[in-house]
Protein backbone atom coordinates (compact mmCIF):
# COMPACT_ATOMS: atom_id res chain seq x y z
CA UNK A 1 0.00 0.00 0.00
CA UNK A 2 1.70 3.31 -1.01
CA UNK A 3 1.14 6.19 1.70
CA UNK A 4 2.29 10.16 1.05
CA UNK A 5 4.30 12.08 3.43
CA UNK A 6 4.74 15.82 4.23
CA UNK A 7 8.40 16.51 1.93
CA UNK A 8 10.13 19.65 1.15
CA UNK A 9 8.68 23.24 -0.09
CA UNK A 10 4.98 22.13 -0.04
CA UNK A 11 6.01 18.62 -2.66
CA UNK A 12 4.81 15.34 -0.79
CA UNK A 13 7.00 12.54 -1.18
CA UNK A 14 5.68 8.80 -1.64
CA UNK A 15 7.00 6.23 0.20
CA UNK A 16 5.81 2.43 -0.46
CA UNK A 17 5.22 -0.23 2.57
CA UNK A 18 6.90 -3.41 1.69
CA UNK A 19 4.77 -6.81 3.72
CA UNK A 20 7.27 -8.24 5.66
CA UNK A 21 7.06 -11.16 4.90
CA UNK A 22 7.99 -10.75 1.49
CA UNK A 23 10.57 -12.52 -0.28
CA UNK A 24 14.09 -11.58 -0.61
CA UNK A 25 14.74 -10.64 -4.09
CA UNK A 26 17.22 -11.93 -6.03
CA UNK A 27 19.45 -9.11 -7.26
CA UNK A 28 20.66 -11.09 -10.41
CA UNK A 29 16.94 -10.66 -12.21
CA UNK A 30 15.13 -8.14 -9.85
CA UNK A 31 14.28 -5.25 -12.12
CA UNK A 32 14.31 -1.29 -10.94
CA UNK A 33 13.31 -0.97 -7.13
CA UNK A 34 9.87 0.64 -6.30
CA UNK A 35 12.08 2.84 -4.32
CA UNK A 36 13.68 3.99 -6.69
CA UNK A 37 10.77 4.94 -9.34
CA UNK A 38 9.47 7.31 -6.39
CA UNK A 39 9.75 11.00 -5.95
CA UNK A 40 12.71 12.63 -6.82
CA UNK A 41 15.31 12.71 -4.03
CA UNK A 42 15.13 15.07 -1.30
CA UNK A 43 18.18 17.03 -2.54
CA UNK A 44 16.40 17.72 -5.55
CA UNK A 45 13.32 18.95 -3.89
CA UNK A 46 15.37 21.59 -1.75
CA UNK A 47 17.66 22.42 -4.97
CA UNK A 48 13.97 22.97 -6.93
CA UNK A 49 12.32 25.16 -4.45
CA UNK A 50 15.54 27.51 -4.11
CA UNK A 51 15.76 27.41 -7.52
CA UNK A 52 12.12 28.62 -7.99
CA UNK A 53 13.33 31.31 -5.62
CA UNK A 54 15.85 32.73 -7.67
CA UNK A 55 14.13 32.60 -11.13
CA UNK A 56 11.18 34.04 -9.69
CA UNK A 57 12.79 36.98 -8.00
CA UNK A 58 11.97 36.26 -4.71
CA UNK A 59 16.22 35.91 -4.24
CA UNK A 60 18.37 38.94 -6.04
CA UNK A 61 20.78 38.91 -8.28
CA UNK A 62 24.30 38.82 -5.86
CA UNK A 63 22.09 38.05 -2.56
CA UNK A 64 24.01 36.05 -0.36
CA UNK A 65 21.87 33.42 1.20
CA UNK A 66 20.97 32.51 4.76
CA UNK A 67 23.69 30.67 6.76
CA UNK A 68 23.40 26.42 6.73
CA UNK A 69 22.26 26.79 10.03
CA UNK A 70 19.22 28.94 8.92
CA UNK A 71 18.09 27.88 5.43
CA UNK A 72 18.24 23.97 7.24
CA UNK A 73 15.70 25.64 9.46
CA UNK A 74 13.60 26.23 6.72
CA UNK A 75 14.50 22.95 5.15
CA UNK A 76 14.44 19.94 7.84
CA UNK A 77 16.84 17.99 5.69
CA UNK A 78 19.94 15.84 6.71
CA UNK A 79 23.35 17.85 6.43
CA UNK A 80 25.01 15.93 2.81
CA UNK A 81 21.31 16.05 0.93
CA UNK A 82 21.23 20.09 1.66
CA UNK A 83 24.81 20.05 0.99
CA UNK A 84 23.98 18.52 -2.71
CA UNK A 85 21.45 20.55 -2.64
CA UNK A 86 23.88 23.56 -3.27
CA UNK A 87 26.05 21.90 -5.45
CA UNK A 88 23.57 21.13 -7.88
CA UNK A 89 22.69 24.89 -7.74
CA UNK A 90 26.28 25.83 -8.34
CA UNK A 91 26.73 23.30 -10.69
CA UNK A 92 23.97 25.47 -12.40
CA UNK A 93 25.88 28.32 -12.59
CA UNK A 94 23.03 29.86 -9.57
CA UNK A 95 25.02 30.51 -7.07
CA UNK A 96 28.55 30.91 -5.87
CA UNK A 97 29.83 29.03 -2.87
CA UNK A 98 32.78 31.56 -1.06
CA UNK A 99 35.03 30.08 1.98
CA UNK A 100 36.93 31.93 4.85
CA UNK A 101 34.89 34.45 6.82
CA UNK A 102 32.60 35.83 4.30
CA UNK A 103 31.41 32.47 3.47
CA UNK A 104 28.16 31.90 2.11
CA UNK A 105 25.92 31.53 -1.13
CA UNK A 106 26.00 34.50 -3.61
CA UNK A 107 23.02 33.91 -5.86
CA UNK A 108 23.02 34.52 -9.56
CA UNK A 109 20.42 35.28 -11.68
CA UNK A 110 20.57 33.15 -15.35
CA UNK A 111 21.81 35.21 -17.82
CA UNK A 112 23.22 34.83 -21.48
CA UNK A 113 26.41 33.26 -20.65
CA UNK A 114 24.69 29.98 -18.83
CA UNK A 115 22.65 30.00 -22.35
CA UNK A 116 26.22 30.61 -23.82
CA UNK A 117 27.82 27.62 -21.97
CA UNK A 118 25.02 25.38 -22.75
CA UNK A 119 24.72 26.41 -26.58
CA UNK A 120 28.65 26.49 -26.93
CA UNK A 121 28.65 22.65 -25.57
CA UNK A 122 26.02 21.64 -28.32
CA UNK A 123 27.56 23.23 -30.75
CA UNK A 124 30.72 21.15 -29.96
CA UNK A 125 29.05 18.28 -30.06
CA UNK A 126 28.27 18.86 -33.62
CA UNK A 127 31.87 19.98 -34.44
CA UNK A 128 30.40 23.40 -35.21
CA UNK A 129 33.35 26.16 -35.01
CA UNK A 130 33.79 30.18 -34.22
CA UNK A 131 33.14 30.93 -37.84
CA UNK A 132 29.94 28.95 -37.73
CA UNK A 133 28.96 31.32 -34.55
CA UNK A 134 30.48 34.17 -36.50
CA UNK A 135 27.66 33.56 -39.22
CA UNK A 136 24.92 33.50 -37.05
CA UNK A 137 25.77 36.95 -35.79
CA UNK A 138 26.15 38.61 -38.83
CA UNK A 139 22.61 37.68 -39.68
CA UNK A 140 21.34 38.31 -35.86
CA UNK A 141 23.11 41.20 -34.56
CA UNK A 142 22.01 43.69 -37.22
CA UNK A 143 18.56 42.66 -36.08
CA UNK A 144 19.19 43.80 -32.78
CA UNK A 145 20.69 47.03 -33.99
CA UNK A 146 17.57 47.77 -35.59
CA UNK A 147 15.18 46.57 -32.79
CA UNK A 148 17.36 49.25 -30.70
CA UNK A 149 16.42 51.98 -33.30
CA UNK A 150 12.54 51.55 -33.26
CA UNK A 151 12.18 51.79 -29.32
CA UNK A 152 10.38 54.53 -28.64
CA UNK A 153 12.67 54.72 -25.17
CA UNK A 154 15.51 55.00 -26.61
CA UNK A 155 16.82 58.14 -25.72
CA UNK A 156 16.48 57.43 -22.46
CA UNK A 157 17.41 53.74 -22.03
CA UNK A 158 19.63 52.89 -24.93
CA UNK A 159 21.28 55.91 -26.50
CA UNK A 160 22.99 57.06 -23.10
CA UNK A 161 24.29 53.42 -22.42
CA UNK A 162 26.08 52.83 -25.33
CA UNK A 163 27.46 55.96 -25.40
CA UNK A 164 28.98 55.68 -21.93
CA UNK A 165 30.10 51.85 -23.48
CA UNK A 166 31.69 53.86 -26.60
CA UNK A 167 33.32 56.65 -24.13
CA UNK A 168 35.59 53.72 -22.81
CA UNK A 169 36.73 52.80 -25.95
CA UNK A 170 38.71 56.20 -26.28
CA UNK A 171 40.50 55.63 -23.04
CA UNK A 172 43.55 53.16 -24.49
CA UNK A 173 43.47 52.61 -28.02
CA UNK A 174 46.83 51.40 -27.92
CA UNK A 175 46.18 48.22 -25.52
CA UNK A 176 44.72 45.88 -27.89
CA UNK A 177 43.12 43.57 -25.35
CA UNK A 178 41.25 46.69 -23.44
CA UNK A 179 40.59 47.39 -26.86
CA UNK A 180 38.93 44.34 -27.86
CA UNK A 181 37.18 43.77 -24.61
CA UNK A 182 35.52 47.29 -25.05
CA UNK A 183 34.48 46.74 -28.41
CA UNK A 184 32.92 43.73 -27.76
CA UNK A 185 30.65 45.49 -24.70
CA UNK A 186 29.66 47.44 -27.26
CA UNK A 187 28.75 44.65 -29.86
CA UNK A 188 27.18 42.95 -26.67
CA UNK A 189 25.14 45.81 -25.73
CA UNK A 190 23.35 46.30 -29.00
CA UNK A 191 21.67 43.15 -28.07
CA UNK A 192 20.97 43.63 -24.60
CA UNK A 193 18.74 47.19 -24.82
CA UNK A 194 17.24 45.38 -28.07
CA UNK A 195 13.76 45.20 -26.32
CA UNK A 196 13.27 41.43 -27.23
CA UNK A 197 14.04 38.93 -24.45
CA UNK A 198 13.80 35.79 -26.54
CA UNK A 199 16.89 38.17 -28.50
CA UNK A 200 18.76 39.51 -25.83
CA UNK A 201 19.23 35.81 -24.50
CA UNK A 202 19.79 33.78 -28.12
CA UNK A 203 21.45 36.51 -29.43
CA UNK A 204 23.66 37.63 -26.31
CA UNK A 205 24.89 33.76 -26.15
CA UNK A 206 26.16 34.06 -29.32
CA UNK A 207 27.79 37.11 -28.30
CA UNK A 208 29.73 35.23 -25.40
CA UNK A 209 31.01 32.80 -27.15
CA UNK A 210 32.51 35.17 -29.96
CA UNK A 211 33.77 37.48 -26.92
CA UNK A 212 35.61 34.70 -24.90
CA UNK A 213 37.36 33.66 -28.78
CA UNK A 214 37.94 37.31 -29.88
CA UNK A 215 39.52 38.94 -26.74
CA UNK A 216 41.20 34.82 -26.63
CA UNK A 217 42.49 35.82 -29.50
CA UNK A 218 43.52 39.89 -28.92
CA UNK A 219 45.23 37.88 -25.54
CA UNK A 220 47.41 35.44 -27.58
CA UNK A 221 48.57 37.48 -30.43
CA UNK A 222 52.20 37.81 -30.75
CA UNK A 223 52.10 41.00 -32.59
CA UNK A 224 49.33 43.92 -31.56
CA UNK A 225 50.23 46.30 -34.31
CA UNK A 226 49.20 43.54 -36.69
CA UNK A 227 45.52 45.33 -35.99
CA UNK A 228 47.33 48.76 -36.55
CA UNK A 229 45.34 51.63 -34.18
CA UNK A 230 44.00 53.49 -37.40
CA UNK A 231 42.22 50.42 -38.00
CA UNK A 232 41.19 50.47 -34.35
CA UNK A 233 40.27 53.84 -34.18
CA UNK A 234 38.28 53.72 -37.78
CA UNK A 235 36.09 50.82 -36.02
CA UNK A 236 34.95 52.73 -33.00
CA UNK A 237 34.04 55.24 -34.99
CA UNK A 238 31.56 52.96 -36.86
CA UNK A 239 30.50 52.55 -33.54
CA UNK A 240 29.90 56.24 -33.00
CA UNK A 241 27.68 56.18 -36.37
CA UNK A 242 25.39 53.76 -35.27
CA UNK A 243 24.95 55.57 -31.98
CA UNK A 244 24.01 58.54 -34.33
CA UNK A 245 21.55 56.35 -36.32
CA UNK A 246 19.88 54.55 -33.08
CA UNK A 247 19.47 57.80 -31.61
CA UNK A 248 17.76 59.21 -35.11
CA UNK A 249 15.53 56.32 -35.32
CA UNK A 250 16.67 55.25 -38.58
CA UNK A 251 16.37 50.89 -38.01
CA UNK A 252 17.10 50.38 -41.70
CA UNK A 253 20.69 52.67 -41.84
CA UNK A 254 21.63 51.15 -38.56
CA UNK A 255 20.54 47.69 -39.81
CA UNK A 256 22.91 47.77 -42.64
CA UNK A 257 26.04 49.49 -41.07
CA UNK A 258 26.19 47.02 -38.45
CA UNK A 259 26.20 44.52 -41.28
CA UNK A 260 29.02 46.28 -42.77
CA UNK A 261 30.61 46.39 -39.98
CA UNK A 262 30.56 42.85 -38.90
CA UNK A 263 31.87 41.40 -41.99
CA UNK A 264 34.89 43.68 -41.73
CA UNK A 265 35.31 43.76 -38.07
CA UNK A 266 35.37 39.98 -38.03
CA UNK A 267 38.16 39.06 -40.55
CA UNK A 268 40.65 39.68 -37.52
CA UNK A 269 40.30 37.33 -34.86
CA UNK A 270 41.22 34.35 -36.59
CA UNK A 271 40.62 30.89 -34.96
CA UNK A 272 43.07 28.70 -33.70
CA UNK A 273 43.70 25.54 -35.40
CA UNK A 274 40.49 24.34 -36.50
CA UNK A 275 38.58 26.98 -35.15
CA UNK A 276 36.33 24.65 -32.47
CA UNK A 277 34.13 26.12 -30.10
CA UNK A 278 36.10 25.68 -26.27
CA UNK A 279 33.14 26.31 -23.59
CA UNK A 280 35.47 26.48 -20.99
CA UNK A 281 36.40 29.74 -22.55
CA UNK A 282 32.79 31.08 -21.73
CA UNK A 283 32.72 32.78 -18.00
CA UNK A 284 28.90 31.66 -16.32
CA UNK A 285 29.18 35.07 -14.20
CA UNK A 286 31.53 38.57 -14.12
CA UNK A 287 35.45 37.82 -12.89
CA UNK A 288 34.94 39.05 -9.38
CA UNK A 289 32.13 36.32 -8.74
CA UNK A 290 34.20 33.79 -9.92
CA UNK A 291 37.81 34.33 -8.27
CA UNK A 292 35.82 34.36 -4.66
CA UNK A 293 34.76 30.50 -5.70
CA UNK A 294 36.31 27.67 -4.91
CA UNK A 295 35.77 23.79 -3.83
CA UNK A 296 35.31 23.00 -0.29
CA UNK A 297 34.01 25.99 0.87
CA UNK A 298 31.50 26.57 3.83
CA UNK A 299 29.32 24.09 2.79
CA UNK A 300 31.38 21.19 1.27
Amino acid sequence: MAMSTPGVGGYRIASVAVPIDAAPEDPSTAGPRLADLRSPRVAELVADHLRRRILSGDLDDGELLPKEEELRGQYPVSKPSFREAMRILEAEGLITVRRGNVGGAVVHRPSANNVAYTMAMVLATRNAGVSDVARALRECEPTCAALCAERTDRRRQVVPKLRKVHKESRRDLGDLVYATTVSRRFHEALVQYCGNESLILMVGALEAIWSSHETGWASRIRDPESVPIEERRAAFDVHEQMIQLIDDGDSDRVRELAAAHLAVAQTYPRPDGPGTIDPMRIPLRPAADRSSSARGGPWG
